[in-house]
């Protein structure tokens, strides 16, 4: 998966999130599951592209 196809399921996963957690509540079950989903989306977006870039400015 290419960067900017990774940052679109991000902004969409949260344009999702904040559209579930203003209808059904911020601890509602499918609030939590988006923002589960969210995280993994941001995990493999850190992983991929962040943990490099401070790799390098470190060296």
């Amino acid at each position: 998966m290419i960067k900017q196809d990774l940052i679109e399921l991000i902004e969409n996963k949260r344009a999702e999130l904040i559209q579930v957690a203003v209808t059904n509540g911020l601890t509602s079950s499918i609030a939590i599951r988006y923002s589960q989903e969210l995280d993994h989306l941001l995990n493999e977006y850190n992983r991929k592209y962040i943990k490099k870039t401070r790799r390098v400015a470190s060296l």
